[in-house]
Order: structure tokens, then C-alpha cells, then sequence
């Protein structure tokens, strides 16, 4: 028998080869293996990006901190609004962690051997114990600095929950004493840091009060957040607060005054506590300056003389339109918002309606300032001639229609005179009859053409633009019936509905100064800036003469405003000769009757530079002779012009041997 054929030993049992069961138990097999190796390839592999990502966003967190706001300066360097330093002491939670943690076990404790029914909750527990912690630090501050705080329980909490990244502020706004005190005595390791940031400054304080409006004020709000380029797009990120601007030159120029934001990276513990040092740190930096075209020598002579009535004053550099003045009052002074407004101090400028900017939001009748556009409407449209007596002469009264219409307040009798002289002694009679000659058509395209109707634009936030010039076709339209002569002539003496503000006034000044229609004002100093050049009047040299002589007449004996060159006062200019007009007028304030005075003016006559408007306001009722723009307007813009004249009388002084200060004629002249 062959060792094939044997039989096998007992209890031994064969199977085919090919067991079906087998091979499926090794086939499920390798589909397992082969899953999971595919999955983890695929987290190894396909997905590692979106793992880093989040073990970077659990591990590390980003802190942004704004940078310095730049500063404002006037047109000869100096310092309008800059930055201080702010002094306080910080406290840095994340080197707490352990004593916050031994508070904890003891505060626990200490309620567990109370063994009172309501247990506080593990929350409640860590809580109190970070407040003890806490209070303990502040309290040690106290010791130094002989005074005694309360915790803000409330704020700490909060800074918990939301910054916990960030140092919390303990105490705030610090003495310079303090600020020493504290540097000397506390440790340099200790988890108390006196910190210094920056808050806003007004070196000139009350001096510059009627220029609030123009500077403006900034308030705190969320950082802007970081530069693109600025990494950790990704992280959960804290932002330390910036400051921002909410009116006047810091609002309108707020992202070029605004630092750049520098921060950095931390990583954190399980607790979300931060280690040091952190990872990447970016310098934040310094935000970039403004110079602005104002003079404070010149805004503070401007607010000195407008004290504390309700008044404006512009100032502008005839050739390129920069503003010397821009001064409003009353006013308020801006280190009463540094770091920020007190409600007293807000309800205070409320009612002293502080707030509102006369020079550029101010809208009133221009008075007898508008006769200076009566009159080239009329030249222009050979409605009359500079030499030209106008029919009925004036005895202080004339019958429009069915009314009498006086001259100023009845007493007046200028006579039969020509245009000049009814400019500068500003005779209603006369002007009464050249706007009816001219017809109100013409005189209103003439102030549009003057830029009147509309506010020039300019560098600073404003409210609605209330400038209007009305017609005839305007009143039809809008329902209030047919035009009369008796509304000509109210135009004809910036009465009725004509509306104009100071900074338009100080604009059409300027443009006349240079023979042109228009000024574009702004408050941007450039110290290259070219003359500029718009439409020219169209007035021929003989109407321009009659206009200038007319002008200079009014701030010289006889005129309306002759104490403006008047050499027995202390406030004379010797040698300045100045061209100008007075207005009076009146209008409704919110149902309230009130007069306001006007000077406009240019200077020198002869080759003007500067350009000034004032208006004054009065609560006085009615047409009141002892209120009127030669005494009440004209005063104040002479001593900006004497601050003026002063400066320029000492830069030729001071110029180099050989050089010659020179003041061209405008173009054309």
C-alpha cells in the first residue's frame, strides 16, 4: 500500500482547500485595511492643511493694537492737535493662573465647611475667587498711592468673558505723581504694569474755542483692524479700542490722521491664558500729519474780538483760497473731550448752542453786502452807468408801488449821488431803484454766476445747504403768487428770501479781490499753491474803479464803516488800505426775530491778499440803529487784519538783504 492510500490518525478531519468561508473572512479583512489606510492617508495627506488650521486656532490667539493718530498743525508748524500721554495700570490675567486657581480651592472650602444648603455652582466658585484675586491687587495699588478703590465687579467679569487675552485695566488716568510713584515701587515682574497710551491734546485749549467746530473732536471705538498683509487671518482675534474721528478736520480726515495697527501673536494655554514671548510681533505705527491752512495768531485775534456772542469770522488768502479764519462762537474747548465728554460738560454746549458752526452752517440775508452785486448785475447788463444819478434822489424815503420804502431808518438823506458814493455811505433809495432797473432775472443769474446759490465745498463735514437765491419764477412755482417790485427791492438790499452764509460771503470777497466769480475755498495749507484763476467779472476798468472806490470809500470818512482806517483808534492799521462793505439785516430764527451785522472787506486795496467776512448776530427786534455792521462787524474783522498786516510788516523785516516782499495786482489789473 502505497504512503498515499494510508489512512489518517484518528480524530483528524480534512477540509477542501478552496473554503468559500475562509476566503471571505480574508477579503472582509483587506477592505478594512485597505479603509483605513485610505482614511488615514487621507487625514495625513489630503487634509493635514485643515488640521494645522485648527490646532493654530486652538494654540494661538491675535492681538491688535492701533497706532499714534497723527497730529494737526496750523500753516506755520504748530500744534493744533497732537496726542498725550494716558497713564494707567494694567493688569496681565494670564500670570494669575495659579493663584486664581489656590483662591479657588480655598474659596471652596471655606463654603463647603459652611455646609449651607445653597451651594454656589463651580462657575459661581471661580467667580468669586477672581475677584478676590483681583481686589487683593488693587488693593495693594492703593497702599501706594494713599487712596481706595472698589473693584468693578461687573467690568471684570465682562473683560473675562469677552477680552481674556487682554490686560485688564485696573486703574485709569493717573497723575504724573502717580505715574512716578508707581514705576518706582512696583516690580518689574510684577503681573501690574503702569501703561501709557495716547489720548487726544489741544495744546491751545480756550484760545482756539471758535475753532472746535473746524478741528473737531474723536471718540472711542473698535480698532480698524489689521493690514491685509498683517498675519493670522485665521486666529481668533482681540482688538484693542481706537480712537476715531466724529467732527471737523478729524472726522473728514480721519484715515490719513489714523495709525497703522501693529499687534502680535500669542500662544495660548488650555485656559486661554497667553506665553511669552509671543511668536510674531508687528510695531504699530504713527499715523500720518495734517497742515491745515489756519493761522492761530489770527483765529485767536478773530475769537478774542467775537467773545461770546453768537458770531462768525472767515479769513482767506485771496490767490489760492486757503483759510486763515474759520472761527465760530460761542465754541467750546476740546480738552473737555479728552479722553472723553462729561454729559455736563455736553449739556452745557447744548445750551449754549455751542455746537452748531455759524461760519459754515450759518444761513442769513446778506443786508447791503449784496449791493455789491446789485451793482455789477446792473453795470453788466447796461441797466445803468457808474456815474449815473438815479432819478429820484434820496430824501429818506421813495413809493414802491403802494409803500413807502425808507432809507436805512428814515433819517437818512443821501441826495442825488452816483454809485461809488452810494456803495460806501450804502444808500437804500439808490439801490432801490437800480434793482428795479436791473430786474430780478438778471440779479439772480448774476449771483449764481457769483457761486451764491450754492455752498462751496470744503474740507469739513456740514449740515444741509440751506444758500438760496430766489426769482420770480421760483416764487410762481412754488405757490406763493406773482413777483412784485416790492420783492426787487427787498433783493436790492439783501433782504426776503435770499440766503447766504459767512464762508460764502468771505468767498465772494476773495473773488472780487482778484476781479473773478469765484473761490474755492480750503482748509489744506500748500505753500506752493498757485493763484487762482476762474471767470472774470466782465466788468470794464471804469465799473471796476467805481465798485473798488465805492468800497474803500465805506471804511473811510463818510463811509459806513469809517473807524476801520480811523488813525486816533488803537487798533489802526497805518498805511492799509481797505476795501469794504457793511450789511444789516433781518430774519426769522425758528419763529424768532433777530438782526444780524455784516462786514466783508479785502486787503490791501490796491493788491488785495486777504479777505474777511464777519457776521454778528442780535436777538435785538426790529431795524435798530445802534446795531448795525459798521460798528458791530467791521471792529472785529480790523483787528484780524491788524494781526495780519503785523506779519506780513514782519517777514519783510526779516527778509534777506536784497529781497523784496511783493503783492502783484490780480490778474488783469
Amino acid at each position: 500500500m502505497s504512503p498515499a492510500a494510508q489512512p489518517l490518525p484518528e480524530g483528524v478531519q480534512t477540509h477542501p482547500g478552496s473554503d468559500r468561508g475562509i476566503g471571505l473572512f480574508y477579503t472582509l479583512v483587506g477592505v478594512l485595511l485597505l479603509t483605513l489606510v485610505g482614511g488615514l492617508a487621507r487625514q495625513q495627506l489630503l487634509q493635514a492643511d485643515m488640521h494645522y488650521e485648527r490646532e493654530q486656532r486652538q494654540g494661538l490667539r491675535r492681538v491688535i493694537v492701533p497706532g499714534p493718530r497723527g497730529r494737526i498743525f496750523d500753516r506755520e508748524g504748530r500744534l493744533l492737535a497732537g496726542s498725550r500721554p494716558r497713564f494707567a495700570v494694567t493688569l496681565a490675567l494670564d500670570e494669575l493662573g495659579a493663584e486664581f486657581r489656590a483662591e479657588y480651592r480655598v474659596v471652596r472650602d471655606n463654603y463647603r465647611a459652611a455646609a449651607g444648603k445653597d451651594q454656589p455652582t463651580t462657575a459661581q466658585l471661580e467667580q468669586i475667587a477672581r475677584t478676590s484675586v483681583v481686589q487683593r491687587r488693587l488693593d495693594s495699588l492703593d497702599g501706594i498711592l494713599g487712596r481706595h478703590t472698589q473693584l468693578d465687579q461687573a467690568a471684570l467679569q465682562r473683560h473675562f468673558s469677552e477680552q481674556p487675552l487682554l490686560p485688564y485695566l485696573l486703574l485709569n488716568d493717573l497723575t504724573p505723581e502717580d505715574y512716578a510713584r508707581l514705576v518706582e515701587q512696583l516690580p518689574v515682574n510684577s503681573p501690574m504694569q503702569v501703561f501709557a497710551s495716547s489720548v487726544r491734546e489741544y495744546p491751545l485749549g480756550a484760545l482756539m474755542m471758535g475753532a472746535a467746530h473746524t478741528l473737531g473732536y474723536v471718540g472711542s471705538g473698535e480698532s480698524a483692524g489689521p493690514p491685509e498683509d498683517f498675519p493670522g487671518n485665521n486666529l481668533d482675534t482681540f482688538q484693542l479700542k481706537d480712537w476715531f474721528g466724529r467732527t471737523g478736520l478729524e472726522q473728514r480726515f480721519d484715515q490719513q490722521l489714523r495709525g497703522g495697527e501693529g499687534g502680535a501673536i500669542f500662544r495660548v494655554t488650555p485656559a486661554g491664558y497667553r506665553i511669552n514671548p509671543p511668536k510674531v510681533k508687528i510695531t504699530p505705527s504713527r499715523g500720518r500729519d495734517l497742515v491745515t491752512s489756519l493761522d492761530a495768531d489770527m483765529q485767536a485775534a478773530a475769537e478774542t474780538a467775537l467773545g461770546d456772542q453768537s458770531a462768525s469770522a472767515v479769513a482767506l488768502d485771496v490767490r489760492t483760497g486757503e483759510v486763515f479764519v474759520l472761527a465760530s462762537t460761542p465754541g467750546y474747548n476740546l480738552q473737555d473731550f479728552t479722553p472723553r465728554a462729561t454729559q455736563a460738560a455736553v449739556d452745557d454746549i447744548n445750551a449754549r448752542g455751542a455746537f452748531f458752526n455759524r461760519a459754515l452752517d450759518g444761513y442769513y440775508p446778506p443786508g447791503s453786502t449784496f449791493k455789491l452785486l446789485i451793482s455789477i448785475a446792473g453795470l453788466r447788463t447796461g441797466a445803468f452807468t457808474p456815474d449815473q444819478v438815479m432819478d429820484t434822489p434820496c430824501d429818506g424815503r421813495i413809493r414802491i408801488g403802494n409803500s413807502w420804502r425808507t432809507c436805512f431808518n428814515g433819517n437818512e438823506s443821501h441826495g442825488a449821488i452816483s454809485l461809488s458814493a452810494a456803495i460806501a455811505e450804502s444808500c437804500d433809495i439808490y439801490f432801490y431803484q437800480a434793482g428795479l432797473l436791473t430786474n430780478p432775472d438778471a440779479i439772480a443769474a448774476e449771483a449764481r454766476r457769483f457761486h451764491l446759490a450754492a455752498r462751496p465745498s470744503l474740507e469739513l463735514p456740514a449740515l444741509k445747504d440751506r444758500s438760496f437765491i430766489p426769482d420770480p419764477a421760483w416764487k410762481k412755482n412754488s405757490g406763493r403768487g406773482a413777483w412784485f417790485d416790492g420783492d426787487t427791492v427787498n433783493m436790492s438790499i439783501g433782504q426776503g428770501d435770499v440766503q447766504v452764509s459767512p464762508l460764502m460771503m468771505a468767498c465772494f470777497a476773495a473773488s472780487l479781490a482778484r476781479d473773478e466769480v469765484f473761490t474755492q475755498p480750503t482748509l489744506l495749507h500748500d505753500p506752493g499753491a498757485p493763484t487762482q484763476h476762474h471767470e472774470r467779472t466782465g466788468l470794464t476798468r471804469v465799473q471796476r474803479d467805481a465798485l473798488l472806490a465805492g468800497m474803500e470809500g465805506c471804511t473811510t470818512t463818510g463811509g459806513t464803516a469809517p473807524n476801520v482806517t480811523n488813525p486816533k483808534l488803537p487798533s489802526y492799521i497805518p498805511g492799509l488800505r481797505i476795501a469794504g462793505k457793511t450789511g444789516t439785516a433781518q430774519y426769522a430764527d425758528h419763529g424768532a426775530k433777530k438782526n444780524i451785522a455784516w462786514f466783508i472787506c479785502f486787503a490791501p486795496a490796491e493788491a488785495p491778499r486777504i479777505a474777511v467776512a464777519v457776521a454778528v448776530e442780535s436777538d435785538e427786534l426790529g431795524r435798530n440803529e445802534s446795531f448795525v455792521g459798521g460798528t458791530n462787524a467791521a471792529p472785529i474783522a480790523q483787528k484780524i487784519l491788524k494781526v495780519w498786516s503785523d506779519k506780513q510788516a514782519r517777514a519783510a523785516a526779516t527778509a534777506p538783504a536784497g529781497q523784496t516782499i511783493s503783492f502783484p495786482l490780480p490778474s488783469g489789473q
